[in-house]
């Protein structure tokens, strides 16, 4: 798939690792089988692959996590800081730097606070950040950018329930969903993308927007090229309704208005997606996983150049080629 020029440079992306040491079980509703312990084995696999796959020169010289790196069910049985460290082990073993996305597994098993005081906080990877936000931005070549977001920023998990982010957000979701149960989308929902309001989901509050605003703005004076990345989808294309952020409609607001950004990376939806918008930004949702079967495999190596990226998947991540708008 690519050509025969060497990449500037190279990244690994993975999602949805969710890794539990217990036997294989199904999603919330049932109807989904998820592989604990498997994806494991399979973040095994792809660490072998960037490790070993290729020569040295194209290897990857930093990975994307996006999100959901440990299960919920973790917490239930006391066992969060162990199954991370059993997750964070393996990926030791690979010599590129990790650079974490929080999705909502991380808040399952722990508070916003405790995250930011763990190895899972890579902000000091990065060049810029925001102070009570998991937000931060790094530069990997001269003229590339990647913005990591934080999509639980309006949340009601992780947050203490006393804060007023808590409450804004609690506010949010009460405005569209009518449930008792949050993680059921509402059954009055008048269109399918109302049902994104569940508790599982977030937004981006206005502090983050405006945040991000400006690194582009730097950005496109600079004439970079950014890629963003972040747990929950913000394109209705690119996955299903119930995976969309709370308020994706802002962020693709801000981005369209953006000549840098090429390309917006998430997880979330385990089935993966993708579309490239009208503005000919690239969405790309990665397949989870955590509900990948054993003998399979779902992950990604992008090789990046002057025009395009090229990605190329493993098992049940296809090959794109992403060019440059």
């Amino acid at each position: 798939m690519g050509d025969g020029a060497a990449p500037l440079f190279t990244f690994g992306v993975i999602a949805d690792i969710q890794y539990a040491d217990m036997d294989d079980g199904y999603n919330y509703h049932g109807t989904r089988k998820r592989y604990y312990r498997n994806s494991l084995r399979l973040l095994s696999d792809a660490v072998r692959w960037w490790e070993e796959g290729e020569e040295p020169e194209r290897r990857p010289g930093f990975i994307l996590q996006l999100g959901d790196i440990i299960d919920g069910f973790n917490r239930r049985h006391c066992a969060s800081k162990r199954a991370l460290q059993t997750v964070l082990d393996e990926f030791s073993n690979c010599s590129a730097e990790v650079h974490h996305v929080w999705g909502n597994h991380e808040f399952y098993n722990f508070s916003r606070d405790e995250l930011f005081k763990s190895v899972l906080d890579s902000r000091d990877k990065g060049e810029g950040s925001m102070e009570e936000v998991y937000a931060y931005h790094f530069s990997p070549a001269p003229k590339f950018r990647f913005v990591v977001l934080d999509a639980y920023d309006l949340s009601i998990i992780g947050r203490d329930e006393s804060s007023e982010r808590h409450k804004q957000s609690m506010k949010i979701i009460r405005e569209h969903n009518s449930n008792d149960e949050l993680n059921e989308p509402s059954v009055s929902a008048f269109s399918m993308l109302e049902g994104r309001f569940v508790k599982f989901n977030g937004g981006f509050s206005q502090e983050q927007l405006d945040w991000l605003d400006r690194v582009l703005v730097s950005a496109d004076e600079k004439g970079e090229k950014v890629t963003l990345v972040c747990h929950i989808c913000i394109h209705p294309f690119s996955t299903c309704s119930i995976c969309l952020a709370w308020n994706y409609d802002k962020i693709l607001s801000i981005l369209n208005s953006h000549k840098s950004v090429v390309c917006f990376m998430a997880g979330h939806d385990h089935d993966g997606g993708y579309c490239r918008d009208e503005y000919g930004v690239h969405h790309l949702t990665l397949e989870g996983v955590i509900e990948t079967p054993p003998g399979s495999n779902a992950f990604g190596t992008v090789y990046v150049y002057e025009d395009k990226m090229v990605l190329r998947g493993r098992g049940r991540t296809s090959d794109r080629v992403l060019m440059y708008r």
